[in-house]
């Protein structure tokens, strides 16, 4: 029925703010279809001002997870700089994927005023986010790099992915890639209308790519002309995994999972590993060193577990402060990447998050909700609850909810249910529903791929003066409530104690509660909360909420009655003790939501 972990209890709650940094500060509006950079414009790291930081962190924020900074594959010119040009055939988009890095040691171009200067320029980001009072974030893809991966600024006695591999055989344990011998790659057969870049002419550039002999693809495909639907424009890495998947390391002891990360650590040093294990530790202390607080992880339940225990051991024995999140969306894999693979935070996406979707959507039920929290109650805290990001729809799309608004109590729940930190999306808070034809990407998600502007979230940025003065009203709105919900989060000290489910207990005893309603309790020896939300988009229920007798005993309430507090808007009710069970009057109206506080 509840967690409450000593812990935890000395933190507060983290809110993490991804913004998509090609993105953000980009105020070109015209958003033509495969537009290039000119065309449809750039955000840049400078745009990230001290005024757009502090309002960031205004809006309750306490880390950002700058997205797209290493330098991945584009389609822009920047050989003046002494970059390579890129091959559209093998980049997805014209601004190209985030996750087909081609220089571990260095920032995307695209995101400096002087790309000549770009490291510097991120280094000044770095400054600047900490001075702000901010933590920050930054992509490590450990699955796989660019299809053309260079590694042009490798530090002096370090090697990029590949240099030294023995292409005449599939698998070698040292080698970084897996290969296709005696067999060149060859590209995609492109079809349903698919062209890169639109069907325009491709450039000097195009087809000079060559590849021989070809190389496994990022998501597993071993043809040497992978589909048009691989991830065609990436290889994958070697961890030491053969092609029959037996694993050529050592393999952590079963009770390695209670061991703390210098355990690891030690474990690791008295063992020989992999050579991409060595090659992206080294990638990791580069950018700690440079500043950097943690990472965010890509497809990690692609990579070995081994591989996590020994990265993220070197990663905490640098920082121990260091925030590691990572992706991994099966539940069965869920306990293994958290204590034996040392990460801090995972996707809470197919257990909560779905359940969210679904009962914004109006298909689901938030009787499923207690539910999840039960099943996840060992590893509540390690869960990182969102309700977008750049692979998922935007609220606002029709494709999603409709209507941005109906993300706010589910993110009422999703920010309150449990210790974990919180995410958001920048574009969120203000309801962007992505409707662009962006080219490469299609509309409900903000494309990644493309250069694109981000229609509500220009309003905000309000010609970099990122005051929202160009926010309509129910933009406005619903920044506010945003802006009122996390700063609460990260305040509050029952938010990182005990949680109870009473949803069920006013499913069986109240009228007029029902499916589409969700309770709870959280609370500390400070702090007492109740948490009730209405997912109806058009239905107002009047009801009176019970709390069960346990938790009336377990807050200590003598009396017969005592004043709640909405902490959101400030909606005072009563809460009557009768017969040792806690009763509340409470009208919700559509999507409404109330955090009460015991005053």
């Amino acid at each position: 029925m509840e967690f409450m972990t000593n812990e935890n209890q000395k933190k507060r709650k983290q809110v993490i703010y991804q913004v998509f940094t090609r993105l953000f500060g980009n105020t070109n509006t015209t958003n033509k279809p495969w537009g290039t950079i000119e065309e449809n414009g750039v955000g840049k790291f400078s745009d990230f001002s001290e005024k757009a930081l502090q309002e960031i962190k205004a809006l309750g924020v306490t880390c950002v997870w700058y997205t797209g900074v290493p330098h991945h594959a584009v389609i822009t010119d920047y050989s003046t700089y002494g970059i390579s040009n890129d091959d559209p055939n093998i980049v997805k988009g014209r601004a190209g994927s985030p996750y087909a890095v081609k220089d571990y040691y260095n920032v995307n171009p695209d995101l400096a005023d002087n790309p000549e200067n770009r490291l510097e320029e991120f280094k000044a980001l770095i400054e600047r986010t900490h001075q702000a009072g901010l933590t920050l974030l930054i992509d490590i893809v450990p699955n796989h790099v660019a299809r053309n991966y260079e590694g042009q600024s490798t530090p002096e006695g370090f090697e990029p992915f590949g240099v030294s591999d023995d292409t005449s055989v599939e698998y070698a344990r040292d080698n970084n890639f897996y290969y296709i011998p005696n067999t060149p790659f060859q590209l995609p057969v492109w079809h349903n209308g698919y062209e890169p870049l639109g069907g325009e002419n491709l450039g000097t550039a195009a087809g000079e790519f060559k590849e021989n002999p070809a190389k496994w693809t990022g998501n597993g495909s071993r043809l040497a002309q992978p589909n048009m639907n691989d991830w065609y424009e990436t290889v994958k890495i070697n961890y030491g995994v053969r092609p029959d998947g037996s694993y050529d390391f050592d393999v952590l002891p079963d009770d390695f999972d209670t061991k703390n990360y210098k355990e690891h650590y030690d474990f690791w040093a008295k063992r020989s590993v992999p050579n991409s294990w060595v090659k992206f530790k080294d990638i990791a202390l580069y950018w700690l060193a440079m500043g950097v607080d943690g990472f965010r992880f890509d497809m990690a339940e692609m990579v070995p577990v081994e591989f996590w225990s020994y990265m993220n051991s070197h990663i905490k024995m640098k920082n121990a402060d260091a925030i590691i999140v990572a992706e991994v969306y099966q539940p069965h894999l869920y306990r293994a990447y958290i204590h034996k693979g040392k990460m801090d935070y995972l996707y809470d996406k197919v257990e909560l998050y779905d359940s969210l979707k679904h009962i914004m959507q109006g298909h689901g039920w938030t009787d499923h909700i207690p539910k999840v929290e039960e099943g996840l109650r060992d590893i509540e805290h390690h869960m990182l609850h969102f309700l977008e990001n750049h692979d998922e729809q935007r609220i606002a799309s029709p494709e999603f909810a409709g209507d941005a608004n109906k993300g706010k109590p589910a993110m009422v729940v999703s920010a309150t249910l449990s210790t974990s930190p919180t995410m958001i999306y920048f574009g969120q808070e203000v309801g962007e529903p992505a409707k662009e034809n962006a080219g490469f990407g299609s509309p409900s998600r903000t494309s990644i791929f493309d250069y694109i502007g981000v229609p509500n979230h220009q309003r905000w940025v309000n010609d970099k003066k990122f005051d929202g003065r160009q926010l309509v009203t129910e933009e406005r709105e619903l920044r506010d409530f945003y802006q009122r919900l996390l700063n609460f989060t990260i305040q509050s000290d029952a938010l990182m104690g005990a949680y109870a489910d009473i949803h069920y207990y006013n499913r069986d005893n109240t009228a007029y509660y029902n499916h589409r309603v969700l309770s709870f309790v959280r609370w500390c020896e400070t702090e007492k909360l109740i948490v009730v939300a209405n997912f109806d988009a058009n239905d107002t229920f009047g009801f009176e909420l019970r709390v069960p007798q346990e938790i009336i005993q377990k807050w200590n309430l003598e009396g017969s009655s005592y004043i709640l507090k909405d902490v959101l808007y400030g909606e005072e009710k009563e809460l009557r003790i009768s017969n040792g069970i806690g009763l509340v009057n409470l009208t919700l109206k559509p999507l409404e939501s109330f955090i009460f506080k015991l005053g």
